[in-house]
């Protein structure tokens, strides 16, 4: 047995204290590692930038339900409403590339905001031009002035971008695309909250008031800006970022449709059932899965482009195999595994378009792959409303996966960085 340490001893003809050892297990314990996204926020005026970042965040998930019910509900036609939010959807695909490279070459501070300012007073010429009975065609310049809103999400990758080493990278992407599932989560239940529980115009007024308090909030923060493209010289190879990117583009339009597709889907299939009250929860399940596997994928090892669009494809066939078994609480499960799957192939498509992306445009790298995405949720959802029509809404669930497939295959066939695979 140990000898213990005497309390009490004999030096000389005194009788002493002994100093008590400390103990072996606690001197020789390991200190404790922080975790990873512990890491990311102990820098300095990371958790300002991205309190910014997710306040601003809030409203994208926001605008488009809160235009159709405001619309619909002042003016009472579904139509209308539609054609006004895809007016928006195209002009922000043609304008928001743009305003990302404006960002790029004069920095965060100096563009977004006054773009911000833009946008926010479109969204309320809008509440205007609907309250007061304007002509259509004013509802259509006003909602096409909120183009100008900057990729938030962009911008903070950007930031991660310039404070982190290379190895943090994937943690901070991981973060960021959690942000946007759950965002894209929030924003369409408070929105409609907002908008029935209070009046038409409340979703789009406060949001506007979201965004441009969000989005100063982010520019104060002015240390953590990486510094503008025209402060340093261009790394480009000369050759246009589009045509660069377009490999991964053509990925990010595919991922697109099944996102488009898969709502539209789901939202017909739940409804044809007599159970439309279900279906704001159920589709809650597959931003949720996504969000969490985000926040769990960026605690691990990265894995290969090609991996995770396998799992991906496998995993939209899910909600085909269970809406064909007509049980709502199994397509539930089906949509939660779908989007589980959904985060890691975006944030791993995310690494690569910032590895093949100049640092001194890769907020407009990012906002390209937005763009193509974007582009894919327009051509889904169209294509989705067509198939329930004519092959019910059973069939229509083939339309996601057959995407997935698509950028599954567009992987194995582009010439991506051999390093990031």
């Amino acid at each position: 047995m140990p000898q213990k340490t005497p309390l009490m001893a004999v030096t000389g003809s005194t009788l002493v204290l002994s100093p008590r050892r400390p103990d072996a297990t606690a001197a020789h314990a390991p200190a404790r590692t922080p975790g990873p996204y512990r890491r990311l926020f102990a820098l300095p005026g990371t958790r300002g930038f991205t309190a910014g970042n997710l306040i601003a965040r809030l409203p994208m998930g926001m605008f488009g339900i809160s235009a159709v019910l405001m619309i619909a509900g002042q003016r009472g036609s579904y139509a209308l409403a539609g054609a006004v939010t895809a007016t928006g959807l195209a002009a922000t695909a043609l304008v928001a590339p743009w305003t990302a490279r404006l960002v790029d070459r004069y920095g965060q501070a100096r563009i977004a905001l006054p773009a911000t300012a833009v946008a926010v007073l479109g969204s309320l010429s809008l509440v205007l031009c609907v309250r007061t009975q304007a002509p259509a065609w004013t509802l259509f310049a006003s909602y096409a002035a909120t183009a100008t809103t900057p990729n938030i999400g962009g911008m903070s990758r950007a930031r991660w971008t310039h404070l982190l080493p290379p190895a943090s990278h994937h943690t901070a992407m991981s973060f960021e695309q959690a942000a946007d599932e759950l965002c894209y989560l929030l924003g369409p239940v408070a929105a409609a909250f907002l908008c029935t529980a209070l009046f038409p115009e409340a979703g789009t007024l406060v949001a506007a008031v979201l965004l441009l308090t969000g989005m100063t909030v982010f520019t104060a923060h002015r240390t953590t800006e990486p510094p503008p493209a025209g402060a340093r010289p261009a790394t480009g190879t000369g050759r246009s970022l589009p045509r660069r990117l377009l490999p991964l583009l053509g990925l990010f339009l595919a991922t697109g449709v099944v996102f488009g597709s898969m709502e539209v889907t789901s939202i017909a299939h739940i409804g044809a059932q007599g159970l439309g009250a279900a279906t704001g929860p159920v589709l809650a399940l597959q931003a949720a899965g996504s969000c969490a596997a985000g926040l769990l994928y960026g605690t691990r090892r990265p894995r290969s482009l090609r991996t995770c669009l396998l799992a991906l494809a496998a995993a939209m066939a899910l909600p085909w195999i269970a809406a064909g078994a007509g049980s709502l609480a199994l397509l539930g499960c089906a949509l939660l595994l779908a989007g589980a799957a959904t985060a890691p192939a975006m944030v791993t498509a995310m690494a690569l378009v910032q590895r093949a992306t100049p640092r001194e445009r890769l907020n407009e790298g990012m906002t390209l792959a937005v763009t193509a995405i974007l582009g894919g949720i327009a051509v889904g959802s169209a294509t989705a409303g067509l198939a329930v029509d004519h092959l019910g809404t059973t069939t229509a669930y083939l339309l996601p996966a057959a995407a997935a497939l698509l950028a599954l295959l567009a992987a194995v066939a582009g010439r991506f960085d051999p390093a990031a695979e």
